[in-house]
């Protein structure tokens, strides 16, 4: 597989998982025209998209859900709970669109893919993240939840690439402009996970991660070099072969390969 991050950070999300035949969106939150664009500098074909998966229904993550799904006529995949939400707040003379609701840790196949949803924590109304794999390899994806709970670490641990969350330098959130408020949310249990928590995250994993991509950095509380100086922090203790990359806001980041 080949992963791509088309964009990361509070501004829009976006994804492409390419397999042997097909592909996936994970998150759709650029506008359907910038999406299409991003796909075309990744060199991939939009018509080998077969599903959008939405990790859970904030706008960063949704923006261009609808008008993307429609115009090339793909499934969405995400919780009932998610898929409730965008609902509640779309516009009843729209065009329907599919959807499909999975179910913590159940697989399910699109394609040649098998998925499984993995619930996580934040302030959404059923957010989950999710592995995914296909010929043997399986990739993780696990961001914006402030804490991972035991079950969704060993699904991870499983996997041979992650793309996981490192969204704020503990000191720069402490210390940046943010109202005390929105600092009590990053930080808790419903937020997102810190370089710190990323790091201690990647120590507790055995030798076999070949392959990590830190997404949803906070361009206010984070920077590139912290969060990739966090997660080699890591990575000395159980191999230093690991190709770590970081994606970004403006700009199409990878591929990664798994």
């Amino acid at each position: 597989m080949r992963v791509t991050a088309l964009s990361s950070g509070s501004k829009g999300n976006a994804v492409l998982v390419e397999g042997r035949d097909g592909a996936l969106l994970v998150d759709a939150g650029l506008s359907a025209r910038d999406l299409l664009a991003r796909i075309a500098l990744a060199g991939a074909d939009p018509a080998a998209i077969e599903a959008v998966l939405v990790t859970h229904e904030h706008t960063d993550h949704v923006r261009g859900l609808d008008a993307f799904v429609k115009r090339l006529e793909i499934p969405v995949y995400a919780t009932s709970g998610t898929i409730a939400e965008f609902l509640l707040h779309r516009k009843p003379s729209k065009q329907a669109i599919t959807t499909c609701a999975v179910r913590a840790l159940e697989p399910f196949a699109v394609g040649e893919f098998v998925i499984e949803s993995l619930p996580l924590s934040h302030d959404a109304r059923e957010p989950c993240g999710y592995t995914i794999s296909e010929d043997g390899a399986r990739l993780g994806y696990c961001t914006d939840t402030g804490i991972v709970p035991d079950g969704v670490r060993d699904r991870l641990a499983a996997c041979d690439a992650l793309v996981l969350e490192a969204n704020h330098c503990p000191r720069m959130l402490e210390e940046g402009p943010y109202p005390a408020m929105l600092k009590r949310r990053i930080r808790s249990r419903r937020g997102h996970l810190s370089n710190d928590q990323t790091a201690d995250l990647l120590r507790s994993f055995s030798g076999d991660l070949a392959a990590v991509m830190l997404a949803h950095l906070s361009d206010t509380n984070n920077t590139p070099e912290r969060a990739r100086i966090a997660a080699e922090s890591a990575f000395g203790l159980f191999s230093s072969d690991v190709q770590l990359s970081v994606a970004l806001q403006q700009t199409v980041s990878g591929p990664m390969v798994v």
